[in-house]
């Protein structure tokens, strides 16, 4: 039952649903004590309302942006919970006493001073916002002032607010006690705190302490794009969440030869983008980036079909190729709209011959081979499991934006799958990594999803309970706290890399001063790839885990595992690379033939219906290399969906920038002289 009111409630986790309840009850609860009237009921179920509210807003809880949408925001909830206290003086008999007078006029000009503090820090978020946000861009040339301080611009209005609880103890206790002066001191309290946060803030709303104007910053970032001379150029735009679509890309952008850009269209995917030493231009604004010179520009390239491509689209002089953010039979891999590009690459023979298939208008001279440079980082198979019992990665994919069953197995199959794997007669280790995207668009895939997560953590706590399993934690138990240990350590380094020192900072400020730094970056990366060394070493080879989040990357799974369980997605081509076996459920229920027909990836999986009875053959394979009969399939499909081992793809994919490149030039150099016989002529 609570776990059905926590998801009806769109809270995550009991202790929300409980704060939850503490605010909606509170507040009555005020209300009935002040009518009363009874002073300790008032003080408690204030109190209870204060510590509920800090909590919700503390833990980013949906339910505050539902209290504001019906008009019981933050600011209403106090303004709430004073008028409540004059009701109570009221009610007690202090109506006519100075204390009550002084009480009303001293909260009527707290409330008073909330106005500028909000107009300064909205001034100063507004007039310190660049047009664009950069990072590894040298912008000296642009005066940009420190930041304010953290503590002055984070949840600014529920620190002021927060103010009145000296007023409202004060008030409280002296009427307990009758000494009317600790009241007065509260009230007064409350004003001064209020006055100190408007001064501390006034220096920052200063002409001087904000960023220069609109012009002056672009003017400044043509400066450095005539002088960087750009000529491959990385576009995206998208949600923060799906901004895993471009960092898959940012090492082999670093990787590429000529001069590589990032562009990036909204300023959340700035924080989230992985460490890169590649200049990174943030534009919200189609007009500015319209008015860009990105002359220098010969191929840019795309990893998504989004409508805002068209501000790059319109650009001539530059080649523009979709090269998407992985390579699947899905139809999203063989969109229509990817006609509109000079040129398209996949990863192997099996792309293109998928876009023949469809018949899109995307013609085959126009589909190059590149490879999938990502994949450097899959380790191949041994053929046997790495620990003493069998891991099995369970990755599905999204419900994605329609209802068709086939979108994810987690709908229809994701319970069976995982039950059938944790009561296997073999004991497996289970490892769950479900996409970013679950649960975004349909409530019923994300409460399978906390089924799943539920399962897993009985199961693993089961485990951990078992005699067997327990004595291998003791006997590790050392090694698990050295790795954790190590974590801790790495994750200290990493923070005072990112952080370059310093961590009271806003965009603007980090656009001045995040200059490329390879070295940074080379740390960055070889510390990430050691603390996912100790996150494997700190967990127990047969423990049970669900990974989420970005800090563990899919590939790291990969390479912990011995087999797969996916859906029709990149996850199983990019999974193909390793050579292990793995199973693909058929969620519509096509059956086996069909759904080897319609997907290329399926070619050499292990073939599961919803009832995921067809496990056994994959544990099988597993274990077993007499019982592995897809072996030789996996290896031919390997070939098929990815491209030759050799070259590696990162040389393919150079070379295929270096011979679009130079198509652009000639294109570019044949309108150039056409234009010069015209005006000539």
């Amino acid at each position: 039952m609570i776990s059905k009111a926590i998801r009806l409630a769109r809270v995550g986790s009991g202790s929300e649903l409980a704060a939850a309840l503490f605010v909606a009850l509170g507040f009555p609860c005020i209300m009935l004590a002040a009518i009363i009237p009874n002073l300790w009921f008032f003080a408690a179920a204030t109190a209870a309302t204060y510590l509920a509210d800090r909590y919700l807003h503390h833990c980013g809880s949906y339910l505050v942006n539902r209290l504001a949408a019906v008009r019981a925001g933050l600011s209403i909830r106090f303004l709430v919970r004073q008028l409540l206290l004059i009701l109570l003086l009221s009610r007690m008999g202090y109506g006519g006493q100075p204390l009550f007078y002084v009480t009303v006029a001293c909260l009527l000009a707290f409330y008073g001073l909330q106005a500028p503090q909000s107009a300064m820090v909205t001034l100063i978020r507004l007039r310190r916002k660049l047009p664009v946000v950069t990072r590894n861009i040298d912008l000296s040339a642009v005066r940009i002032a420190d930041a304010p301080p953290q503590r002055l611009m984070n949840r600014p209005a529920e620190k002021m607010l927060h103010l009145d609880i000296f007023s409202m103890v004060g008030v409280l206790a002296a009427v307990e006690t009758g000494t009317f002066g600790i009241a007065y001191a509260g009230l007064a309290l409350t004003l001064a705190l209020a006055g100190i946060y408007l001064a501390a803030l006034l220096p920052y709303v200063r002409p001087s302490r904000l960023v220069p104007p609109e012009t002056k910053v672009l003017n400044a970032v043509g400066d450095w794009l005539d002088e960087y001379r750009p000529t491959v150029a990385l576009y995206f735009s998208g949600s923060k969440d799906s901004a895993y679509q471009v960092n898959m890309w940012l090492e082999t952008m670093a990787q590429l030869g000529g001069r590589p850009l990032i562009l990036l269209r909204e300023r959340g995917l700035v924080s989230q983008l992985a460490t890169t030493s590649v200049p990174v231009l943030c534009v919200p604004g189609g007009v500015h980036l319209m008015n860009l010179n990105l002359s220098t520009v010969r191929v840019a390239l795309y990893a998504a079909n989004v409508g805002k491509n068209i501000h790059l689209l319109r650009v001539p002089t530059m080649k523009h190729v979709f090269i998407g953010h992985g390579d699947s039979d899905k139809l999203a891999s063989v969109n229509p709209f990817s006609k509109v590009y000079d040129e398209v690459w996949t990863a192997g023979r099996a792309g293109r011959d998928r876009y023949a298939l469809a018949d899109v208008g995307v013609r085959d001279e126009d589909i190059a081979e590149v490879g999938r440079p990502q994949l450097a980082a899959i380790e191949p198979w041994t053929g046997a499991p790495k620990n003493p019992i069998p891991t099995v990665l369970y990755a599905p994919t999204w419900e994605g934006w329609d209802d068709n069953p086939g979108n994810t197995s987690l709908l229809l199959a994701g319970e069976n799958i995982v039950r059938r794997l944790l009561d296997a007669e073999q004991p497996i280790r289970l490892l769950y990594k479900p996409h970013p995207f679950t649960g975004t668009r349909s409530r019923e895939a994300k409460a399978v999803h906390l089924r799943i997560t539920a399962l897993i953590e009985q199961a693993a706590a089961k485990r951990a309970a078992d005699p067997r399993w327990a004595q291998q934690a003791s006997s590790l138990q050392g090694e698990h706290a050295g790795a954790r240990a190590e974590m801790a350590r790495i994750e200290a380094q990493l923070a005072a890399l990112a952080a370059g020192g310093r961590t009271a900072r806003d965009e603007a400020e980090l656009s001045r001063d995040s200059l490329a730094d390879p070295a940074r970056e080379a740390e960055t990366a070889k510390l990430k790839n050691e603390w996912n060394a100790a996150y494997w070493r700190s967990l127990g080879w047969w423990e049970h885990k669900v990974i989420t989040g970005a800090q563990m990357r899919l590939y790291d799974c990969f390479n912990e595992s011995d087999a797969m369980v996916s859906d029709i997605s990149s996850v199983v081509s990019d999974f193909i690379a390793s050579g292990k076996p793995y199973a693909v459920t058929d969620s519509a229920e096509l059956g086996a033939e069909e759904f080897r027909r319609q997907n290329t990836a399926v070619r050499a999986a292990v073939i599961l219906s919803n009832a995921a009875t067809e496990l056994d053959a994959l544990l099988s394979a597993v274990v077993d290399e007499n019982a592995d009969t897809l072996a030789d399939a996996r290896r031919e499909l390997k070939a098929y969906l990815l491209g030759p081992d050799e070259p590696t793809s990162i040389v393919r994919f150079d070379a295929a920038v270096a011979a679009l490149s130079a198509k652009s030039e000639a294109r570019n150099a044949g309108v150039a002289k056409s234009l010069g016989e015209t005006v000539s002529g």
